[in-house]
């Protein structure tokens, strides 16, 4: 059992909605530039494309029920649900970031594989990390179907294959649409 399973819904909520105000704060005191603030964003909407199939989902049988908790959240679903986007958008500036640390400038100006790689693998791992952490807090799990397979079990819980597609599918979004809108807001 986790240490933080009092508390793993709150820490979930406060980092979530801290997200946007830190990156924000980091903009405005010029230790990241715009395109960051722009990239926070954009990872923001790329998130919402599963976000709101898997929360809404899990609250209406019309949808693919993907998502299911263990411990009811301890608010409405639609909070968790804008949390968690926000959550994306910081894991997609720190994808980002981590491309800028461990790549040659310059970075995202034309494809690299590299780049791409180090995303693509970043992504898996901390998807990966995510999904541990909320089954090692009883908060919530991906319901196992024939087109969600598990992956492994953790804490008797499956980890599964869904989500790592979500997160493949976002990184390779993520590469072409900055890829794309580099040359134009990026600052020289």
């Amino acid at each position: 059992m986790s240490v933080l399973l009092p508390i793993f819904y709150q820490l979930d909520l406060i980092i979530g909605f801290s997200a946007p105000i830190l990156v924000y704060v980091l903009y405005r005191a010029k230790k990241i530039p715009k395109f960051s603030w722009y990239i926070f964003w954009i990872g923001v909407a790329i998130g919402l494309t599963w976000e709101i199939p898997m929360f809404v989902g899990s609250y209406d049988t019309t949808f693919f029920v993907t998502l299911t908790t263990i411990r009811p959240y301890p608010g409405h679903y639609l909070i968790f649900m804008v949390s968690h986007t926000l959550w994306d958008g910081g894991l997609f500036l720190i994808g980002y970031w981590l491309v800028q640390l461990i790549c040659k400038s310059p970075q995202f100006d034309e494809f690299n594989i590299k780049e791409l790689v180090i995303l693509v693998i970043y992504g898996q791992i901390q998807e990966i990390i995510v999904e541990v952490g909320a089954v090692s807090n009883n908060a919530w799990t991906f319901i196992e179907y024939a087109w969600n397979p598990a992956l492994f079990y953790f804490n008797g819980y499956p980890i599964t294959l869904y989500p790592q597609i979500c997160w493949l599918y976002g990184i390779l979004l993520f590469y072409y649409i900055v890829l794309k809108l580099k040359p134009k807001f990026a600052e020289k």
